[in-house]
């Protein structure tokens, strides 16, 4: 009687899942966009895209609960981990206190939106990105689909509503991530049970059906991939991803992976650019990136990696100043380890959207506001040469022994900068050279010299950005010679504005 309550239970929380998914059309939007490739390759870039350069993250949810960093919910359910041995000894074993337990722990008591999207913006960041739902398949929105989310769980909030009107009302244009995609395989673990010790053989609480709608049904054994081979659950993603877009009808939203599914991808595409279409009356602001390259026809997305050459078309790297989610004792990216990869980036035509990581509670600890504070101070002055900028006829240059380091995903950490990296950006009249590191002589820049394969460049004038100094400079033969001035601004990256001929 026992097993067969269980399998009863199991398909009335399927059932019920299903019906409110089926609620919705499962349809897309009308208008111009339709789930082919020739149709998504009439897609434009809206400007303010290409302009902002610079967005950070709240990658947050209930899974910064232990403090032990990204992907506890997965790794807790994985005997012999550190986040299982974790678990173990502050909450007890999985078959008794699983993740669906940690939920109700995030409070996000300290969380003060209005005060930190105000720090953001003095940063310099452009755009604002909220986690909409992690691989742990726990909604930050209100949703009607699926009991699972903040509103009805956790700290009781809208938090991607909440996140979009202070968004909005600081003027930043805002984003949602999705990573639901890869949740079908991610959160399996959930479903086993240890092989070893008093509890072996003991099932984790992702086998009980009550539960069903959390941790999923159990995959067949042979789907493992990122993303689901199963028949049903793309269908189910796209319901869910179409009531996020309906509801907040975000500017960007973010995929953890490459465009999802096939043609269920292609739909949820098509309705998202339909939708915003509509939504703004005829002018488009959707940004849509995943982890593959884009044809043009979205915005590709490199995570924790930078390309190695200008790109045709806009792409963003997607970084954290830490862990993922709050880890106690980890270590963060300083202002100027920040500024470096902005400027490489930026010169290369891509984004950088940052995690600035929050605690559990909701707020920053205190060097990492100290850090925004110092990227504020040098974005006031430097913006010039990054906001609205285009890239140059060549990104840049680079020391003749730098290690060469391909364009790609976690290759951040490989990229050395010193102070014979160059970058350029270009805006109006004026070609921006910034330097990477604090030169220790003269500054010579060999791209800009009067007989450089870059052309006839002829310069009338050169400041360095933050000082009030007279610039000493001559364009020779092979290169722009600039005297290193007496006093240099308080930080590493240096911007050099040179004024143009016509």
């Amino acid at each position: 009687m026992k097993l067969n309550t269980r399998k009863l239970a199991a398909a009335m929380v399927l059932s019920t899942a299903l019906s409110a998914a089926s609620a919705q059309q499962d349809t897309i939007h009308q208008g111009p966009f339709r789930p082919t490739e020739e149709s998504l390759k009439q897609y434009r870039y809206p400007a303010w895209f290409a302009d902002a350069k610079f967005g950070i993250w709240a990658h947050w949810g209930p899974q910064a609960v232990p403090r032990q960093g990204d992907w506890y919910a997965r790794l807790m359910y994985m005997e012999g981990t550190p986040d299982y041995k974790h678990h173990l000894a502050h909450y007890g074993h999985p078959s008794k206190f699983g993740y669906k337990d940690i939920i109700p722990l995030w409070k996000a008591e300290k969380w003060d939106p209005d005060r930190l999207m105000a720090l953001y913006k003095k940063a310099g960041a452009k755009y604002f990105v909220s986690m909409a739902s992690h691989h742990d398949n726990f909604y930050l929105w209100n949703s009607k689909i699926h009991r699972w989310n903040a509103v009805q769980m956790g700290p009781h909030k809208d938090v991607v509503g909440i996140w979009q009107k202070a968004a909005q009302k600081n003027g930043l244009k805002f984003g949602v991530s999705e990573h639901l995609a890869a949740s079908y395989t991610w959160f399996q673990p959930a479903h086993g049970a240890d092989t070893t010790g008093p509890y072996k053989g003991v099932p984790y609480d992702g086998n009980d059906p009550r539960f069903a709608d959390l941790y999923h049904t159990k995959a067949d054994s042979g789907d493992k991939g990122w993303l689901t081979t199963s028949s049903g659950w793309p269908r189910e993603w796209y319901k869910v991803i179409r009531e996020l877009v309906d509801s907040y009808h975000p500017d960007l939203l973010y995929s953890d992976s490459q465009l999802p599914f096939g043609k269920t991808g292609r739909d949820m595409l098509a309705n998202f650019y339909n939708d915003n279409l509509a939504f703004h009356k005829g002018r488009m602001t959707a940004i849509y990136t995943c982890k593959e390259g884009s044809g043009g026809m979205w915005v590709q997305d490199l995570e924790r990696g930078v390309q190695d050459t200008i790109s045709p078309f806009p792409w963003q790297t997607d970084t954290s100043i830490g862990d993922w989610f709050y880890r106690e004792g980890q270590t963060y990216k300083s202002a100027t380890d920040i500024l470096r990869m902005l400027v490489d980036i930026v010169s290369k035509n891509g984004n950088l959207l940052i995690n600035i990581v929050q605690t559990p509670e909701g707020d920053l600890e205190q060097d990492m506001i100290k850090t925004l504070e110092d990227i504020g101070k040098w974005t006031a002055v430097n913006g010039e040469g990054i906001y609205g900028s285009r890239p140059w006829k060549i990104f840049g240059e680079r020391p003749v022994n730098a290690e060469k380091v391909k364009s790609g995903s976690f290759n951040e950490d490989r990229i050395k900068y010193t102070a014979e990296d160059i970058r350029f950006t270009t805006r109006d009249n004026y070609l921006y050279a910034f330097l990477l590191d604090v030169p220790a002589n003269d500054i010579r820049i060999k791209s800009l010299g009067k007989s450089s394969a870059n052309g006839n460049v002829r310069i009338r004038s050169v400041k360095l950005l933050g000082s009030a100094e007279t610039i000493q400079w001559n364009q020779e033969e092979d290169a722009l010679v600039i005297r290193k001035p007496a006093m240099l601004p308080d930080w590493s990256v240096l911007g050099l504005r040179l004024e143009l001929s016509k």
